[in-house]
């Protein structure tokens, strides 16, 4: 089960515009205007900007606007954590030489529609763990290269032995990153390769393995 889902008028769609996180447009001192330093790569304050609000924009389209806000009221830091582990899973899989096609991800993404009752039902899902609908494929891609990455290793993902596998291997390519996060959203944990506080998405999200 997915565990997390028109129209509004135009100011209760602005209210829950206005709901979205402020993020301060200068970074850190020795990066300015950087989120994150990624194995050199800035991701910027802008860029997280633009997927934070692409999100509230969907979610302030639904009926349940006000309620998908709620639950995701941390959604700036969840986001960067995602944009850093993107990266750090990319570096894991050409590591591991794993690929994935376009192929491979319509394939999945049409299986996943079909068990979720649609198109539509599936993006709801997704919305309310803070996925906007454009995003989607790119976490399909994403399940599809950590399944990858698994199958390499010889790694379970069902089994906790397995996780803890895959685990330590994220964790190597993740220090080998330099991963340097701008303080004001937290710090980089390099052995549970995540920021901060924020969930754990690559292991916990259900949505993600209870569809593959």
């Amino acid at each position: 089960m997915f565990r997390r889902r028109t129209a509004l008028s135009v100011s209760a769609t602005a209210a829950l515009l206005g709901a979205a996180p402020l993020l301060a447009a200068c970074g850190s001192d020795a990066h300015p205007g950087a989120a994150a330093l990624v194995d050199g790569k800035r991701i910027t304050v802008s860029q997280l900007q633009a997927k934070v609000k692409d999100v509230r924009a969907a979610q302030a389209r639904s009926p349940q606007g006000g309620q998908l806000i709620m639950n995701t009221g941390r959604l700036s830091l969840a986001t960067l954590n995602g944009m850093i582990f993107d990266e750090v899973l990319a570096r894991g899989a050409r590591d591991a030489k794993v690929t994935v096609t376009r192929g491979d991800v319509q394939r999945w993404r049409a299986r996943a529609e079909q068990q979720a009752g649609g198109a539509a039902r599936l993006k709801a899902m997704w919305l309310q763990q803070g996925v906007a609908p454009d995003e989607i494929d790119a976490m399909v891609r994403n399940q599809l290269l950590l399944d990858g990455v698994a199958q390499r290793l010889g790694a379970d993902r069902g089994k906790p032995q397995g996780q803890q596998k895959l685990a330590r291997s994220l964790a190597k390519t993740s220090r080998s990153m330099g991963i340097d996060v701008n303080p004001r959203f937290g710090k980089w944990d390099d052995q549970q390769v995540i920021l901060g506080e924020t969930k754990d998405p690559w292991i916990t999200r259900e949505s993600v393995k209870q569809q593959a």
